[in-house]
């Protein structure tokens, strides 16, 4: 769903063929027999771009954490179960990886049956843990914050440990140039921004791979009458990024290829689902700011990271306003809240805790 998943699966992927490993990436969603990931995609993806009320709904009914009895995602998971296997005897695996929840929950239960003959670990990427994470047979959790940590070992009384996000090292995180150096691309993107919005500070206004968000031409008409820029990455929603192009002082590029590069160059990302765009913020140095926030997970992530004290929330554009002029000016609202932003990249290569797995499981 979306392009978190499949960065943090494609940078573990690069990680570990950097050190000598091999590594295979599967989408569980075409997995699925008949066509039902292709069904279940487009299902979400016009759930939270055009009726986000139906989504809050069905977020509140299998996802959110809670007591009480709550539909499985295991049976929809199941079906996967056969082709899941047939890769696994095929490319015969030390550890398994999920890094989606529905991923999760089939090799919590091809575990669970001794049908899955390999550890499996689960990197959970949502700083709110939704139930669908969770399934007792999977053998390891690796979490992005302590407190995500300490409620999968109270849910499920299982592993888990705090390893903080996985992002390329082009952001920052454990590149030599730290959070305040630059990628190769930010000079030229300086550029772009200046000769689009001169003497004016750059923001950018994220809205995930799918370009799903509420209020985003009032949003960014407030911050262009406040004197910034507002870059709108609009993801693969070409209709919204037509429309905000045509809204005065905007830029609207299309797909960015050069994520790094824009970061560098800007002063703060306005965020609205606390996922991938939102860490690779926070290690590029650039302090995060929740804004109508997604219905259902997108609102307790980003509330969850206020709570953290990795970001903040802004409830209007008034206070949006205030917050961006306090965090992109020099001084030392801005130095506190990028070092306590680094804070939450705990590890400098996650892979190492799945390969000590897959050691333990050699030797045990």
């Amino acid at each position: 769903m979306g392009a978190g998943h499949d960065t943090v699966a494609a940078e573990l992927a690069r990680r570990a063929r950097e050190q000598g490993h091999q590594a295979e990436i599967l989408d569980v969603l075409e997995l699925l027999p008949y066509r039902l990931g292709t069904g279940l995609r487009l299902f979400y993806q016009s759930s939270v771009r055009h009726y986000p009320w139906a989504y809050a709904g069905l977020y509140r009914l299998f996802l959110r954490r809670g007591t009480g009895s709550r539909p499985s995602g295991v049976p929809l998971a199941r079906l996967a179960g056969h082709r899941l296997a047939e890769r696994v005897e095929r490319f015969r695996p030390d550890v398994v990886v999920p890094v989606f929840h529905l991923a999760a929950q089939l090799t919590g239960h091809l575990r669970a049956r001794g049908a899955l003959r390999v550890p499996s670990a689960v990197y959970i990427l949502d700083f709110a843990v939704h139930r669908q994470w969770l399934h007792p047979g999977n053998d390891l959790y690796l979490c992005l914050t302590d407190r995500a940590t300490a409620e999968v070992r109270e849910d499920i009384r299982r592993p888990a440990l705090t390893v903080g996000p996985c992002v390329s090292p082009d952001f920052g995180t454990g590149s030599p140039s730290g959070p305040h150096g630059d990628s190769p691309g930010a000079d030229a993107w300086r550029l772009l921004l200046e000769r689009h919005g001169p003497g004016r500070t750059p923001v950018v206004l994220s809205c995930g791979a799918w370009g799903a968000a509420t209020g985003l031409a009032t949003t960014a008409r407030t911050l262009t009458g406040h004197g910034y820029l507002p870059v709108v990455v609009c993801g693969r929603n070409d209709r919204l990024r037509r429309a905000l192009s045509e809204v005065p002082g905007v830029l609207a590029p299309g797909w960015v290829r050069d994520m790094p590069g824009l970061l560098h160059a800007a002063r703060a990302l306005v965020d609205n689902a606390a996922g991938q765009t939102a860490v690779q913020s926070l290690a590029a140095g650039l302090p995060v700011i929740g804004h109508r926030p997604l219905p259902g997970h997108g609102e307790e992530g980003v509330r969850r990271m206020a709570d953290l004290g990795l970001t903040e929330v802004a409830g209007d554009e008034r206070e949006l306003c205030e917050a961006l002029d306090r965090l992109t000016a020099e001084g030392e609202a801005r130095r506190r809240r990028i070092a306590y932003g680094l804070t939450v990249f705990r590890e400098a290569d996650p892979l190492s805790r799945l390969l000590a797995l897959t050691e333990r499981a050699e030797t045990g």
